[in-house]
């Protein structure tokens, strides 16, 4: 039986690549429309949010506090955390 905070951690868990890939695509488009507009160049949407393309100025590295590594799901040739030792911690992982 799942807790709710391991169900929603799983839910998020299984987005991961898709929220990964969107940010990359925002990547993509942010540079294209820096190479249409150049930088510094301001653009207003139809709700009248006004955007400024700018150069980042930096940012501090960040380290995640905590991580979790899983078993292969099924298709994928290997995942971060061993069978072996799933089943040494008292999992019937396939």
């Amino acid at each position: 039986m799942l807790t709710e905070k391991q169900k929603r951690f799983l839910e998020l868990e299984r987005r991961k690549d898709e929220i990964k890939k969107w940010h990359e695509e925002l990547q993509t488009a942010l540079s294209e429309l820096i190479g249409e507009q150049g930088l510094n160049s301001f653009f207003q949407d139809a709700e009248g949010i006004v955007y400024k393309l700018v150069e980042c100025t930096g940012r501090y590295i960040h380290f995640d506090k905590y991580s979790y590594e899983r078993t292969k799901r099924p298709g994928e040739r290997a995942g971060t955390l061993s069978m072996k030792e799933a089943k040494e911690h008292g999992f019937d992982a396939n």
